[in-house]
């Protein structure tokens, strides 16, 4: 058993047991779980040792070892209770004595509260009895008291009647207006119900004297203006309560507020440039555009601050701060005293059924809407004078400012359209500006294409380059174009980061409207219509496509005009266009995109439609710039053609000057294409190119021309075989489109070069000497030009037309020997 009990004392028994335990213990006992003692019905079985109904002549039945088993349990259970019991005691030893202590002290402290509750009970009952005494004592006073109390009230009130007329003359001397009319209120009511009363009646016609004077007092300095708001709202307050019409005092009051609002739009007013008279505003352009354009194609810095600004006395920023601060500070003012006077007033009594507060709000409504229109006017006035767009933070700060301060009217009346008419305002001076950055990139871009002329006429730039550009003067040879390679390729590079550092530096100045932290940013507008309409295709797509469209036109001069646009100055805007389409317009419209998240909702122009006019624009240009370097050659084989008297010229000694100069400019003008594009596919060259004879010595038709005897008919033998023989020859196109690469253009170049020879030559009769210069004219071209074409068979093909058309012209058809024409070829 103290086995048993120091084991169950120990801490390592499971929680398990214990409760089972506790639940023996109460079983033991006949306790519920709640600890009081359990109601159970008494157990019928009479082997139940512990019920009533036990018997114990049962368990003679039973065996021995039955017996001894069932003692054994019992004595383990007996054994087992006495062990938890003790554990019981050892476990709440301190809680007992605690009890115990705690119990004692309650005995203790019961019994002292039992003597206060005595004492306090005792005096309780004197108390009592004092208070009936006294009011037995004071019972026939009472009733005496109230009513002199009662006179004592009214004696006071009529004081104050009989005094009120003095007394309101004091307060009007005073100026205590707002005291008069709260004295007036606490008696008109009595004065009005006691009117028939003579005295009464004295009093109250002295009253409405008085307060007739104060009303005119009132009034004047309403009418005078000079006072402060807060003197004002008083003023009005107390007409209100002197029974005056509120729509009257509601057009006084916005009429005075008026002529102080209408004092700081004239300060404003001032403040603005007026409008020029029509020949101040003539010469002025002239003046501008008389100016000549400053600074390079190199120079990155933003140059669209050259449109002058009109001077004004204070800059954006300080307008808008000073109209803010002045006007719409002092109309917000306005509105909320006026809304305090007689909106947010509930009218009572006879006012209430006359709609003050519906009335007051249209007249207030009316009243903004005039002013804050005049108010616009003078800022979108001021807004136009901002013609400099060097710096846009400017503009966009005071923008910001002017519609994050109208605000403040949305709040004060959230139905009046002030705040809408504002954001169109915002709306408007940005759409203002994007053309603005629109027109000065295309100034920007028209004064770079003049600075590239200039520098295209500088002798800075190489011989070549120098002289192609001015009309294809005189070269020293082929070789004197070493200096051009670095000329043309650095004015298109400069040209064109010049135009993509101004078009970054524009959309960096556009980008402020999109900023975070701008008010009118998170509009919709400026989220979606602005960047997409507005700056994407508005700005950039209009730039772009003002590029591809002034390039054109360079193409569409023609006669003399043609020669006014230098022929390098093509070229280089053909590859600046070619180089558009291939990867500049695609990046300027992806970085548009990036920079201000477009969002596609409207249809915008897609970059292919752009590249195609860009490309369309570099193969007009191209075109026209191998048509324009074709006729500066031609102009010169024309010339030498018609100056000259081919029947009796002498015989040939070498090659003609004119020759020579074809050859040296076509040169230059292979050096300067290859500045800016690639080589081309050329066709395999034969290996005696250089060395190759014409028809006019092996065909059939030269032995068909040159045949021993001239007769009638050798004249028609000829003309079938020629025309036979173009019959089975390629057609050649002399004005085709070329191809961006170098031996394209030499191509079209040389071809209408030869073409305008050959007609020549067919107007012209030539003798026996006429036909060898000739001969070694297009010889000595055979030599150098076949090197420049795509293909050599057409440079012979077209130089074999032209020697056959001169023999066909020639009087005495005597063919030069080939080899002497090679000596003279050569020595030349």
């Amino acid at each position: 058993m103290d086995g048993e009990a120091d084991g169950s004392m120990s801490g390592s028994e499971d929680p398990g047991r214990r409760r089972r335990v506790h639940g023996m213990l109460k079983l033991y006992y006949g306790m519920n779980e709640e600890g009081k003692a359990e109601d159970r019905p008494e157990s019928l079985d009479p082997c139940d040792i512990n019920g009533p109904h036990f018997d114990p002549e049962l368990r003679r039945e039973c065996s021995l070892a039955e017996l001894m088993d069932q003692e054994t349990c019992m004595v383990k259970q007996i054994r087992s209770l006495d062990s938890d019991m003790q554990t019981l005691v050892y476990e709440n030893y301190n809680k007992f004595i605690s009890a115990t202590d705690t119990i004692r002290k309650m005995k203790n402290d019961f019994k002292k509260m039992e003597d206060e509750m005595d004492c306090l009970s005792a005096n309780m009952a004197a108390i009592t009895e004092f208070s009936a005494r006294i009011s037995g004592t004071l019972q026939d006073q009472h009733t005496q008291i109230t009513k002199l109390s009662g006179v004592h009230t009214l004696l006071r009130k009529l004081q104050f009647l009989f005094e009120l007329p003095a007394r309101l003359n004091k307060c009007l001397e005073l100026q205590a207006y707002a005291q008069a009319v709260r004295s007036h209120r606490r008696a008109r009511c009595v004065l009005q119900q006691y009117s028939h009363l003579p005295s009464f009646k004295g009093i109250q016609d002295d009253c409405h004297a008085i307060m007739d004077k104060l009303a005119q007092e009132l009034r004047q300095k309403f009418r005078d203006g000079g006072s402060s708001a807060k003197d004002l709202s008083e003023c009005v307050e107390l007409l209100l309560q002197l029974d005056e019409p509120a729509e009257e005092l509601c057009d006084k009051f916005l009429s005075h507020a008026r002529s102080r609002l209408e004092s700081d739009l004239q300060g404003l007013e001032a403040e603005i440039r007026p409008y020029p008279s029509a020949p101040a505003m003539k010469d002025d352009s002239a003046q501008r555009a008389s100016t000549p354009a400053a600074g390079s194609p190199t120079d990155n810095s933003p140059t669209t601050s050259a449109i002058p600004s009109p001077t004004s006395n204070t800059d954006i920023l300080e307008f808008i701060d000073r109209g803010c601060n002045e006007f719409v500070s002092s109309l917000c003012l306005v509105i909320t005293s006026y809304q305090e006077l007689f909106i947010n007033h509930a009218p009572k009594g006879e006012l209430a059924s006359k709609n003050i507060p519906q009335m007051a709000n249209g007249k207030l409504n009316v009243f903004v809407d005039d002013l804050a229109a005049r108010y616009f006017s003078l800022v979108e006035r001021r807004i136009q004078e901002e013609k400099g767009v060097a710096d846009n933070s400017l503009l966009v700060r005071a923008l910001d400012r002017f519609h994050r301060r109208l605000q403040a009217v949305t709040k004060l009346l959230p139905g009046s359209a002030v705040p809408n008419k504002g954001t169109e305002i915002v709306i408007r001076a940005a759409t203002e500006r994007v053309k603005q950055y629109l027109s000065a990139l295309q100034s920007f871009y028209m004064d770079s294409l003049t600075d590239v002329r200039q520098a295209l006429a500088t002798p800075r730039l190489s011989v070549a380059s120098a002289s192609v550009a001015g009309g294809g003067g005189h070269l020293g040879g082929p070789g004197s174009g070493r200096d051009a390679p670095t000329s043309l390729p650095e004015l298109l590079s400069s040209l064109s980061a010049s135009i993509l550092n101004q078009i970054k530096s524009v959309l960096a100045s556009v980008h402020l409207f999109t900023a975070k932290d701008i008010t009118f940013s998170n509009k919709p507008y400026f989220k979606g219509e602005f960047c997409s309409q507005g700056v994407r295709e508005n700005l950039v797509v209009s730039f772009i496509k003002f590029v591809c469209q002034s390039s054109r036109q360079f193409c569409e001069s023609a006669g003399d005009k043609g020669g006014s646009t230098p022929p390098a100055l093509l070229l280089l805007l053909s590859r600046l266009c070619l180089d558009y389409e291939t990867s500049t317009i695609s990046y300027i419209l992806t970085l548009t995109d990036e920079q201000f998240l477009v969002q596609h909702h409207n249809p915008v122009t897609p970059v292919t439609t752009l590249c195609a006019e860009a490309r369309e624009a570099a193969q007009k240009l191209l075109n026209h710039y191998v048509k324009v370097q074709g006729l500066i050659i031609s102009q010169m084989l024309r010339k030498s053609v018609e100056t000259r008297d081919w029947v009796n010229t002498i015989e040939p000694r070498n090659v003609r000057a004119v020759m020579k100069r074809v050859v040296e400019d076509t040169t230059s003008i292979d050096v300067q294409v290859g500045l800016l594009y690639e080589e081309g596919v050329r066709k395999a060259h034969s290996s005696d190119s250089s060395k190759r004879t014409f028809s006019v010595y092996s065909s059939s038709r030269q032995q068909a021309r040159y045949a021993a005897s001239y007769t009638p008919s050798a004249p028609m033998d000829t003309n079938l075989l020629s025309n036979i023989h173009k019959l089975f020859s390629e057609r050649i196109d002399i004005f085709s489109s070329v191809e961006f690469n170098k031996v394209s253009v030499m191509t079209g170049i040389i071809k209408i070069s030869l073409k305008t020879f050959l007609e020549c030559v067919r107007l012209r009769t030539f003798g026996r000497y006429g036909l060898q210069q000739i001969q070694v004219d297009c010889h000595y071209l055979q030599m150098y030009l076949w090197r420049f074409v795509s293909d050599e068979n057409l440079v012979h093909f077209l130089l074999d037309e032209i020697v056959g058309s001169s023999a066909h012209r020639c009087l005495d058809p005597a063919p030069m020997e080939q080899s002497v024409i090679e000596v003279i070829c050569e020595r030349g």
